[in-house]
C-alpha cells in the first residue's frame, strides 16, 4: 500500500524541466496519476475486506493485522475524498475566473 508523493507523482528531472509539455500531454498524466490513486485506494479497501472476511471465518487470528489494514484503508479513503473535494474546489474557482 503505498500514498504518493508530489515526488511520485511528477518527477522533477532534467528532463522533464526542460521538455515542454502540450496540454493534453498534461492531461494524462494528470489522469494516469488520478488513476493510479484512486487503484491504489481501492486496493487497499479491497485488501482489508478481505482480511475482516477471514477474520470472521476463522481464517486469520491476527485481529492487530486486520484493524490496521482496515484502518490503513480508512485514511487512505479518506485522503482519497478530501483530494476530491479540493479538486472540485479548484475546478470551480477556476471556472469562475475572468479571462
Amino acid at each position: 500500500m503505498n500514498i504518493y508523493s508530489l515526488e511520485n507523482i511528477q518527477p522533477n528531472t532534467a528532463e522533464t524541466v526542460n521538455k515542454k509539455k502540450t496540454v493534453g500531454e498534461s492531461q494524462q498524466q494528470f489522469a494516469d496519476s488520478f488513476k493510479k490513486a484512486i487503484d491504489s485506494i481501492n486496493k487497499a479497501q479491497h485488501e482489508s475486506d478481505q482480511k475482516t472476511e477471514a477474520l470472521a471465518k476463522g481464517e486469520i487470528d491476527d485481529l492487530h493485522d486486520v484493524m490496521i489494514t482496515a484502518q490503513k484503508a480508512s485514511i487512505m479513503l479518506q485522503t482519497g475524498v478530501e483530494v476530491q473535494k479540493k479538486m472540485v474546489d479548484a475546478y470551480n474557482e477556476v471556472m469562475r475566473m475572468q479571462v
